[in-house]
């Protein structure tokens, strides 16, 4: 983490554009889930705190460049003022002539929040002109957007080509410190679990994290294209008939490094895709043709518990089975108590963003593990190895 952080500029009396991620789920309008807002709130906090004038903006939805009333970050305003005890001003456009007299207007201490990003395609063109407008709001800029951060879009790559400095917010910081330790220095044992329903999102992060880890558990629905690689019958469970070759190759190849590489050995199988189908614990070597498997068994969960008892660091991504269904949801869940249960002893643990995060929180354990991302995309990206737009524009110390 070599980047400059809001507590490296001084904030008093400034005009600070800060790219948050508020993009939040949405329910009769209002905000059903405010774990991202809140977990913008430190940065937000010191801003205003140290007499600094916070101008947020964010994208919501996917309005596709149109004004769509929809998609009005009005109400995530409203929550936010809640949130904060105090008023935050609202803009009911993100550039123009009416947005720069609101600006001018402000006050030390103020908090203002722009309408919606996309509203203008120049967000996601990462438009010059459009990120030059945007930048003329503020004198400096802080990033606290991380799961943005892997697409180079005008608030998050093409604002800082014309207003500096540029740092990073605490929650991009916090982000960066424990990603990052978890590629670069982790302690050691080190296990990586990856789960999810297909082999072709988590190829780049099984070849990179292949590099680093001491050991590798593999569930969820992408198990079922490495035993095909195997030769094995899965029934009609999620084959990606293409990857098999690949599959075959990464088994080859943790065996030649000497990566210990764990794969389920029971599942739960369904006659259907269904929640109420009928279903049966079987070893993976006994599945029957036309049936399905949707979760990982308990000899499995057994086995991958016993390997992560050992680990320092662990860094988890992607549920174990159709999670979102509660017949199929043991494995998911076993594997979320056991990360709870590890950080009460000191393991570092990391739950990479997306399902994996949204299992947490259904489990009510988001508080019980060390840390989990708020970028899905943006975690996976990071843990490739990729170079993120968003972070690589900020500024170095």
């Amino acid at each position: 983490m070599n980047k400059l952080t809001v507590d490296d500029i001084r904030l008093r009396g400034k005009r600070v554009l800060v790219r948050v991620d508020f993009n939040v789920p949405m329910e009769n309008n209002r905000v059903s889930d405010d774990t991202r807002i809140i977990e913008s709130l430190p940065t937000i906090k010191k801003i205003l705190g140290d007499g600094g004038r916070a101008i947020l903006m964010s994208h919501l939805g996917r309005p596709k460049g149109k004004r769509n009333t929809e998609f009005s970050l009005q109400p995530v305003a409203n929550r936010l003022s809640e949130l904060l005890h105090k008023p935050v001003k609202f803009a009911h456009d993100c550039i123009g002539h009416e947005v720069k007299t609101i600006v001018s207007h402000l006050h030390d201490g103020e908090c203002l929040m722009l309408e919606n990003l996309r509203f203008h395609p120049g967000e996601e063109e990462n438009d010059q002109a459009f990120s030059k407008e945007l930048a003329s709001l503020g004198e400096v800029y802080v990033n606290d957007a991380f799961g943005t951060a892997h697409r180079a879009h005008a608030s998050t790559e093409g604002i800082t080509h014309y207003l500096h400095p540029s740092v990073a917010g605490y929650l991009m910081k916090k982000e960066l410190d424990y990603l990052g330790r978890a590629i670069s220095n982790p302690v050691r044992p080190y296990v990586a679990i990856l789960g999810g329903a297909k082999i072709s999102g988590k190829i780049d992060v099984i070849q990179n994290l292949m590099n680093v880890v001491n050991s590798l558990i593999i569930g969820g629905g992408m198990m079922f294209t490495f035993y095909k690689a195997r030769g094995m019958e899965i029934g009609k469970s999620l084959l990606e008939e293409n990857k098999v070759e690949l599959a075959g190759k990464i088994l080859h190849e943790a065996n030649a490094r000497g990566v210990k590489l764990l794969l389920p050995v029971d599942c739960v199988i369904a006659q259907h895709f269904d929640n109420n189908a009928p279903s049966k614990v079987v070893p993976v070597t006994d599945i029957p043709a036309g049936w399905r498997g949707l979760d990982i068994g308990p000899e499995s969960v057994r086995l991958f518990c016993n390997e992560l008892r050992n680990a320092k660091t662990v860094v988890w991504n992607g549920p174990m089975g159709v999670f979102e269904m509660e017949n199929f949801a043991s494995g998911t869940a076993a594997i979320a108590k056991e990360l709870a249960e590890l950080t009460k002893h000191g393991t570092t643990t990391i739950v990479g963003g997306g399902d994996s995060a949204a299992a947490m929180s259904k489990l009510g354990l988001e508080k019980a593990v060390s840390h989990v991302s708020t970028g899905g995309g943006a975690s996976l990206e990071f843990l490739e190895g990729k170079i993120l737009p968003g972070l690589a524009a900020l500024g170095k110390k």
